[in-house]
């Protein structure tokens, strides 16, 4: 069902894989990071590259894009700030001595994860580290921050969250760079974590195969979700649903303050499809949070809002499915290769904020799942969600080195809903996927 899209525009300038891509809050660039080595701004406008951010001496791992600058990491150990207007380098923070894996920007500070087994907090103006969080035994993969102003003496600097492959995730008060809390119960690598809204819970998925959830403050697990048969990779948190993508070839949707099946009547699954050409991606996830009608809840008779949800597979195509029934909605064809990453946004508007940017782990996500199998390109991870409206263009980037822009209005209905069965949530993907707002028509 619903037959194969086509890109509305095919960006093809990168010379190597394109492993992250990032859009701007209000919606206007994007942000692609490349196995060539270089970074390139984008306008969402007309999909014009706007600038060659070049500089870093390996493939960039992650990228990062605010209003008024672009963050970069890379294998060369290094994190570049470019400003987006000239594509001009701004700062160059060095220190870590390894892979930077992953960057975080948040509360004017920027933070990073790195495979020399440390964490960092810098100043985003001056590039000199403020904060240097040493005590994992092997290499930090993912990140996650809050303003703690539960905690009396975190309270300054907020809490920095970190997962690790030694199977520990830590928590780091921010002002001092003490360990707060250490996370112990996993028996493998924490591959992504994500935090509630009240920066209180933690969720850590694992290549055990689970999904544990954790008080920061204490330090006490709470709860662990069971029923993954592979390494799960990525997490997203929205409203009250933790959606888990694991290496077993699921997305699993939980009901966070209890760690039960959100809904045990649905099964979404992709066709076992191989591109053939490089390695099969495991899925990542990001579910960004369905705005609310300005008209209140639905009036009684008023037809359902259909949701979508977009993935991104290692058969090089992405796809559109009902988030209600799962049912397809439309394939989308084009990419030579394997597609790394997804987003979806609405047109730049002169308007408030138009898109939304996230960790798709990836969640993203999101650690041992690399682009091309190279070292430190992350799979994407969880972010916390941005609120989107009206979600209109899909973005997918993949090793073949191109970003595609995607029309996703007028997508066919879904089929009814399949008879209700004794069978968990799950959405069954490679790579990755990203859920929409509602989709306006055509």
């Amino acid at each position: 069902m619903g037959g194969g899209g086509s890109a509305l525009r095919v960006c093809a300038d990168h010379r190597g894989g394109i492993n992250w891509l990032s859009l701007s809050p209000d919606g206007q660039r994007l942000l692609t990071g490349s196995e060539d080595g270089t970074a390139r701004l984008w306008s969402t406008a007309d999909g014009t590259c706007c600038a060659l951010l070049q500089g870093h001496e390996s493939y960039v791992t992650f990228c990062q894009l605010e209003d008024e600058a672009a963050f970069t990491c890379s294998a060369d150990c290094t994190i570049r700030k470019w400003d987006v207007l000239t594509g001009q380098c701004l700062q160059v923070f060095r220190g870590h001595t390894s892979i930077v894996n992953r960057i975080l920007v948040a509360n004017n500070q920027l933070f990073s994860s790195s495979y020399d087994r440390t964490a960092r907090a810098w100043s985003v103006d001056r590039g000199q580290v403020a904060r240097e969080f040493r005590g994992h035994r092997n290499c930090v993969l993912t990140l996650a921050y809050t303003r703690a102003a539960c905690v009396e003496e975190a309270a300054a600097g907020g809490l920095l969250v970190t997962g690790s492959t030694d199977g520990t995730a830590k928590v780091w008060q921010v002002a001092s760079g003490c360990c707060h809390q250490t996370l112990r119960g996993h028996t493998g690598a924490v591959l992504c974590l994500v935090l509630d809204a009240p920066g209180r819970t933690a969720f850590t998925g694992s290549t055990d195969a689970t999904v544990r959830a954790w008080d920061i403050l204490s330090g006490q697990q709470l709860r662990v979700f069971r029923e993954h048969q592979g390494s799960v990779i990525c997490l997203e948190l929205v409203n009250r649903h933790v959606y888990s993508g694991s290496a077993d070839r699921t997305v699993k949707c939980w009901l966070a303050d209890t760690g039960a099946w959100a809904v045990r009547h649905l099964q979404l699954r992709h066709p076992r499809e191989a591109s053939g050409r490089g390695r099969a991606r495991s899925p990542s996830l990001s579910v960004p949070p369905a705005p609310r009608s300005p008209e209140g809840p639905r009036a009684r008779g008023q037809r359902r809002r259909v949701f979508t949800v977009f993935t991104g597979s290692g058969d090089a195509r992405a796809r559109a499915f009902d988030a209600q029934s799962g049912a397809l909605r439309r394939v989308f064809r084009g990419h030579a290769f394997v597609i790394n990453c997804i987003q979806v946004g609405a047109p730049p508007s002169p308007g408030p904020a138009a898109g939304w940017r996230g960790l798709v782990g990836r969640p993203g996500g999101e650690g041992l799942s690399r682009g091309a199998g190279r070292a430190g390109a992350p799979p994407p991870a969880a972010h916390a969600p941005r609120p989107q409206v009206h979600g209109q263009v899909l973005y997918t980037a993949s090793h073949d080195g191109a970003l595609r822009l995607w029309d996703v209005r007028g997508l066919p209905p879904p089929r009814a809903a399949a008879p209700k069965r004794s069978l968990p949530r799950l959405f069954s993907n490679k790579v990755g996927c990203a859920a929409a707002a509602p989709l306006q028509p055509a």
